[in-house]
């Protein structure tokens, strides 16, 4: 059977962005940036971007390109006679799985506030009045097991229904929709927050460079480092294949690296821009910056508050961004299912029936992590959401990464030579063959010091340091 292709660049683009764009784009960025020093710190995380995040992103592309498979064969068809590469596939399954236990349970809540901010008591009240309702909102529904769960079942058959309609038809059409809404909004919404009262104090914290914060010690710069680094590389979710599939459905017209550009750069606007809705509006409501999710949900209707038809826009707000968790979900549901298609040759619709079961059931742990399992904890770690974002972010996405990087450098994998042709076959940037040294010992070097880092704040609360 042919391989199904994207029937547009553009749809290529936005989709491979919309999997990158994440909850972490909509918080954690702004507020390390903030943390680090503002532009000083952008600066920082752009080096890292185009030194680490866009080559691996280009070689997961590459695999999936030259293969015209999947995680699960692509391996099998690239590596050289009798090496065992492909077995990486099924941890690469693995975080798949882990990652969407965690993502359905996010877009579930940007689901449910849809009609929470729909029906909302936006009366002008003052901010922190506002602030401290918004927070009722928030906590209420985590504390509901009923609520949490059949949203997230929601957020599942939304999507794996996208996915039953095939790439072009449901899959591409769909989501590209979600992505210009969502692009539209946040110039609408960043232009709003910038002209709140007060504005200008957050406006310049997000943005002043403050190199004396950067550099004011080693220690604060060595986190700094670290943050940039693990930014960069985090955010285009690389390492476990949600890219690879999507390389494995584009033609050979244009080359690799250029639209890695595209999406890293696009994925990057959408960070950058939310931290124009979020700073501003911190400061002129007072609410600390330092919030992590809960400045999505607690914040911003803040915001729309004080706006005329506040509930319409604050209402269309988690629309789009319920777009955006549900073209990540999406994106990764297409890894999950041509996993299953490639490796046993099942029909889509077949692999749609199993995961529409098997997913909302393996996601159960995460929703309920924060109600009646909220119990569940690991030293060191947190609660049960915690601990599979530790699993995916901190291990698998980075061990994934490093088996990306040395299959496509080294002579026992497809090879540097082999590599280079796939990524520069089009038109467009292309990829810099004296990069090989810096591909073949910095970056996996870099990739190893995520990795033990990653451990090391654990270790620490383990051993009774931290």
């Amino acid at each position: 059977m042919a391989r199904e292709q994207f029937k547009s660049r553009l749809g290529f683009i936005l989709i491979s962005a919309g999997c990158a764009v994440g909850l972490g784009n909509v918080w954690r960025f702004p507020y390390i940036v903030g943390e680090y020093g503002g532009a000083a710190f952008v600066i920082l995380y752009l080096i890292f971007l185009v030194a680490l995040g866009i080559p691996i992103m280009v070689m997961e592309f590459s695999v999936g390109r030259a293969s015209q498979r999947g995680i699960a064969r692509a391996f099998d068809i690239l590596q050289p006679k009798g090496s065992s590469w492909h077995r990486f596939k099924w941890l690469g399954l693995v975080g798949l799985y882990l990652l969407m236990m965690f993502y359905t349970t996010v877009a579930g809540w940007m689901l449910a506030y849809i009609p929470k901010m729909a029906t909302a008591p936006f009366d002008g009240a003052g901010a922190l009045e506002g602030t401290s309702a918004m927070t009722g909102i928030f906590d209420a529904m985590l504390a509901n097991p009923v609520e949490l769960v059949g949203w997230m079942i929601a957020a599942c058959v939304i999507s794996l229904l996208v996915c039953s309609m095939g790439l072009q038809r449901g899959v591409e059409r769909i989501t590209k929709v979600m992505m210009v809404c969502l692009l539209v909004l946040i110039f609408i919404l960043a232009f709003r927050a910038c002209t709140l009262n007060g504005a200008d104090a957050g406006i310049a914290f997000y943005l002043q460079p403050d190199f004396g914060k950067l550099f004011g010690s080693w220690e604060i710069f060595g986190d700094a480092v670290f943050a940039a680094l693990g930014q960069a590389f985090f955010t285009l979710s690389i390492g476990i294949g949600s890219m690879e599939i999507f390389g494995s459905y584009i033609n050979k017209r244009y080359s690799l690296m250029g639209e890695a550009v595209r999406i890293a750069g696009l994925d990057t606007f959408v960070a950058f821009a939310t931290g124009l809705i979020i700073f501003p509006a911190c400061f002129a409501f007072g609410v600390s910056p330092d919030s992590g999710p809960g400045l999505v949900f607690i914040t911003l209707p803040s915001v729309f508050e004080q706006m005329w038809m506040g509930n319409l826009w604050a209402t269309l707000f988690f629309v789009f961004m319920g777009f955006a968790a549900i073209s990540t979900v999406i994106a990764v549901f297409e890894g999950i299912l041509s996993f299953w298609m490639d490796q046993w040759e099942m029909s889509r619709k077949k692999a749609v029936a199993i995961n529409i079961v098997l997913i909302p059931l393996l996601s159960l742990p995460c929703a309920l992590g924060f109600n009646l399992w909220a119990g569940v904890e690991l030293p060191g770690i947190g609660n049960i959401q915690a601990i599979e974002d530790f699993l995916v972010s901190n291990n698998i996405l980075v061990i994934g990464s490093l088996v990306f990087v040395l299959f496509c450098v080294t002579k026992r994998g497809w090879g540097w030579k082999n590599f280079l042709a796939e990524a520069n076959e089009g038109e467009g940037l292309r990829f810099p063959a004296w990069l090989h040294g810096w591909m073949r010992f910095g970056v996996p070097a870099l990739i190893v010091v995520i990795l033990i880092m990653g451990w090391v704040p654990l270790i620490q609360t383990w051993l009774g340091f931290a």
